[in-house]
């Protein structure tokens, strides 16, 4: 009787350590989403931003400008504009209506070509951790091999990714790495924002919160896109 209860034992204790690694859970202040569906907070203008402005019925009024220091750009038709602090889709709508009144039907599409001064921190378990320039759109994974890749304690299935939303909050999102990496979801090698932070665990994270806390406040500098008096608990 005891060597039957001592061999369930054993049965029982060998198939929980094949079970499936737990994963973190979010809590309620600081929700987790998951890619593809990652949020994609909209960009705004900053100083020294490349930006093509494409006329769709007059191309011979398009232009490549760079943003001044003072946020402003001028154009042929439109001089001393305030383009800093605006979407893109924001600022193409007040070049149609400044345009207006010179075309009769003015279509202006604003795209950012090139980020100005914007940076990206990647940390966790890669070979070189830190600032990355962001000077052009980057992927997750043109911004690991920025860091010098992985190590091989990385946990590849589940990179965590920290966004800002416009009150500054959090946003919490992971990719599969590996997913991306063998082609089966290249929708998981998403396209990262200004001021993101890619963080490369090498275990599961149990409280999202405490690590959120512990990370960005004691690991990035100051300053950084989320800035001095971003909380948690807004």
């Amino acid at each position: 009787m005891k060597k039957k209860t001592v061999m369930l034992a054993v049965i029982a204790l060998f198939l929980v350590s094949c079970g499936p690694a737990v994963k973190y859970s979010s809590a309620p202040t600081l929700p987790e989403i998951r890619s593809p569906s990652y949020p994609v907070a909209q960009y705004t203008i900053q100083t020294g931003d490349v930006l093509d402005i494409k006329f769709y019925y007059n191309p011979e009024l398009n232009e490549q400008i760079t943003v001044r220091p003072d946020g402003r750009i001028s154009l042929q038709l439109a001089p001393e504009v305030m383009a800093a602090g605006l979407t893109p889709s924001a600022l193409s709508g007040i070049l149609n209506e400044k345009y207006g009144t010179e075309l009769r039907e003015p279509k202006v599409t604003v795209i950012v070509r090139s980020f100005g001064t914007q940076k990206i921190h990647v940390g966790g378990e890669v070979n070189r951790p830190g600032l990355i320039n962001l000077a052009a759109p980057m992927t997750i994974i043109q911004s690991l091999s920025e860091a010098g890749w992985l190590k091989e304690t990385a946990r590849t299935n589940e990179v965590v990714v920290i966004r800002k939303d416009e009150k500054k909050k959090p946003l919490i999102f992971t990719v599969d790495l590996d997913k991306a990496l063998d082609g089966t979801d290249l929708s998981q090698n998403v396209l990262l924002m200004p001021y993101d932070i890619v963080y490369v665990p090498r275990s599961p994270i149990a409280d999202v919160n405490l690590w959120v806390d512990q990370y960005i406040r004691r690991n990035i500098p100051v300053p950084f896109g989320f800035g001095v008096g971003w909380t948690l608990n807004e």
